[in-house]
Parts: C-alpha cells; structure tokens; sequence
C-alpha cells in the first residue's frame, strides 16, 4: 500500500510528486553541462577579440590593459563566491553565475573604446570567475557523494567545451560580425541553462553513509585552521604551476613555433590545439588513473611528464618534436588542476575551492608576462623552460602533500 500510495501522489502532482532530488547521474550531467558551456562560451568570446580590438580602435597596449579586465573580475569575485556559495548553496550560484555569464558574453561587442571594453569585461570576468568556483564547489560536494574521484571528468568537459567553442567561432568569423556572433552565444548559455538548472535546484546530491555528521564533517568547516590553510595554499601553488604552463602554451607557444623553429602559420596554431586536445584526453582518463594510483601518484607521475615534455618542447631544434613536447605537456598537465582544486574543496569546502582556484588562476595570469619578459632578456626557448621547473615543482609538492588531510584543523 504505500508503494501504491507513492506512485498516486506521484501520478496526480500532489504535493511531494515533483520534489524528489534528482539522482547523483543526473546532477553529474548536469554539472558537466555546465563545465561545457563555461568553456565554449569563454573560447566564443576569446576568437572574437582580433574583430573587437578593430572595432574599439585600441592599441595592442590599451587591449591588454583592457583584457586585464577580465582577470580583474575573476579573482575579485572568486573568494566572494565562496562566501556566497557556503550562504546559499553551490547549485544555486552556480545557475545565477550561468545565467550572469551568458549576458555579460555579449557586451564587449556593443563597446567602441578600449575604456567601456575593460568595463564591461569586469563584469564579463566577475561572472567568469564565479561560475568557476560555484560549479567546482558543487563538483566537490558530488565527487564526495558518489566516492569516486571523477573531477577531473568535469574538466574535460571544460577543455571540450573550449575546442568547440573556438572552433565554432572560427568557423562564423568571416560571415558573422562580433554582435550577432556573441548576441547568438547570450541566447544559447541562457537556453543550456534554463533546461540544466532544475536539475541543480531542485537539491543536493545524497552524502554517502560514512559521511561525517554536519557539526563533526572535516569538509564543512566554520572555520579554517592553521594547518588547514596552509594545506590549502599549498593546493592552490600545485594549481598554480599548472595554471602557468596552460596560460604560457596558449600566448607563447605559437610564436615559439613559428619565430624560433620557422613553422607556417598553419602548423604554430596547431602547436596550442594539439597540448588542448591531450590534455583533454588526458581529463577524460582522469577518473581511471586517480582509481588506479590514487591522488599522489597522479600528481607526481603527471607533474614529471609534463616537465619532460616542456622540456622538449622548449629545446627540441625540430617542429615535430616541439610538437610531441606539447602534446606530452598537455597529458602531463590535464589533471593536476582538478586534482589540487578537489583535495582544497574537501578540507576547507567552496573557500578551499575559492582559494585555489585564486591561486591557480593567478597563474595563468602570472604565465605570459613572465615569458615574455625573459623572453627579451634572454630568449624565447630558455624562458619557455619555467614551464617545465613549475611542472616539476608541482610533481615535488604533490609528493609533499601525500598525507594532506588527516586531521587539517589541528
């Protein structure tokens, strides 16, 4: 009878009909939708930005200081998204922000002076940055409840999502202007995220039966202690090495190609696509590998393999073997990101995921501008190299990091 009761209520939309929480599946697609759509979205805006600087009129020096803007947004808004996420719950941030960032996509192109562009891209960052803690908070939350280490699975989702994205909009550069381009990007985040976000909202994933009491939890701290930050921080520099060597590929490894090696222009691009496109694959056996070795393993094995293949791709004298430096560095790379950004999220919850998320992607901001400084003070291949010595020191403090987590509010 009560099963017959259940499926009644259930069958006339009584109330409690509709109110059940969606699954712990159900909630990993949908976050991995998310993690997509943060990528394309990101990838459609960055192909955009040749036209955009045409149509503001700005120098090359005025649109750096105005895509500074966007880093700006970013890390202001990252550790305000962890208060906010602890407040009301990652889920719902997480649609707010994907909601925030599908509007803000379309501004830069309504702006015609570097001045308005650097506006409007604060604002383009801020949601950028909140959407990124917000869904790793709730990927954290998820990985704890299913008890598999999938996150590195989201972020493969992100790398795909950003292959598509600037594929897409290279493919419509030449037959769309930026307005209807990134107009067309608003309409299709608002609509991902009007189907995918009752799934988030509707409720948070079951905790698992050996969970800990909500009062005694190790991942819902009030507050952080001593070691716990400095476990954290400790998380965020691994996030960080990567973060560098993801931000130096994509604004210096063409160029290597092409100035120190003589590659066509066709070839230097696919320098940048090839590391993308491993390190993508290399996300999507994440879950394999973590399962297999576990955390510590998957750190150092990925921090060492990066850094030879850097190595070579910063010194080999043949395109192809800069190639296969690439590609290696990209395997190498894929998942010490999630991985540092998980094992945060699980000590300190969404302010672990805000800080190293900070910290990380204070990394990728950290990249470029240091190459190229030593770039001009010595050369491109050599300053290409602290790649490899921030890969290899990501591999060291991995190691370091083994027993992390027992006991981090001591």
């Amino acid at each position: 009878m009560p099963q017959v009761n259940k499926l009644r209520t259930a069958l006339s939309g009584e109330r409690g009909g509709d109110t059940a929480p969606p699954s712990s599946a159900r909630l990993r697609a949908a976050l991995t939708v998310f993690f997509a759509l943060d990528g394309f979205l990101f990838a459609g805006w960055v192909v955009r930005i040749p036209a955009i600087k045409h149509q503001t009129g700005a120098s090359a020096s005025t649109l750096g200081l105005a895509l500074l803007g966007v880093s700006a947004g970013a890390v202001i808004t990252m550790m305000l998204t962890g208060r906010l996420c602890r407040r009301y719950g990652s889920h719902a941030v997480t649609v707010v922000c994907g909601v925030l960032l599908s509007l803000s996509i379309a501004l830069p192109a309504q702006t015609s002076s570097a001045l308005t562009l650097g506006l409007v891209l604060l604002v383009f960052g801020a949601a950028y940055g909140g959407l990124n803690v917000a869904m790793n908070s709730a990927a954290v939350d998820l990985v704890s409840a299913l008890r598999r280490p999938v996150m590195p699975s989201f972020h493969a989702a992100f790398s795909f999502g950003g292959m598509a994205g600037a594929g897409i909009g290279g493919l419509v550069a030449g037959s769309l202007s930026p307005a209807t381009h990134l107009f067309a990007l608003t309409g299709l985040g608002l609509l991902v995220t009007a189907v995918t976000a009752p799934v988030l909202l509707r409720g948070r994933p079951a905790a698992p039966a050996t969970e800990l009491p909500a009062a005694d939890a190790p991942d819902r701290p009030k507050g952080m202690g001593s070691r716990a930050r400095r476990i954290v921080v400790l998380f965020g520099v691994i996030a960080l090495c990567t973060a560098y060597g993801e931000g130096a590929l994509a604004e210096w490894g063409a160029l290597h190609l092409s100035q120190d090696l003589g590659a066509t222009p066709g070839l230097a691009a696919a320098g940048y696509s090839l590391f993308a496109l491993t390190m993508a694959i290399g996300r999507l056996t994440g879950t394999a590998l973590l399962e297999r070795f576990g955390q510590t393993r998957t750190l150092v094995a990925g921090g060492a393999t990066a850094a030879a293949g850097m190595l070579l791709g910063a010194l080999a004298p043949a395109v192809w073997l800069v190639l296969l430096g690439f590609a290696v560095a990209g395997l190498g790379l894929a998942n010490i990101f999630p991985v540092a950004v998980g094992r945060a999220g699980a000590l300190a919850g969404p302010s672990g995921v805000a800080a190293a998320s900070t910290l990380g992607y204070g990394g990728m901001l950290l990249g470029p501008p240091v190459i190229g400084f030593l770039a001009d003070w010595i050369s491109l291949p050599v300053a290409l190299t602290t790649v490899t010595l921030l890969a290899a020191t990501a591999a060291v403090l991995g190691w370091t990091a083994r027993n992390a987590g027992e006991h981090p509010n001591d």
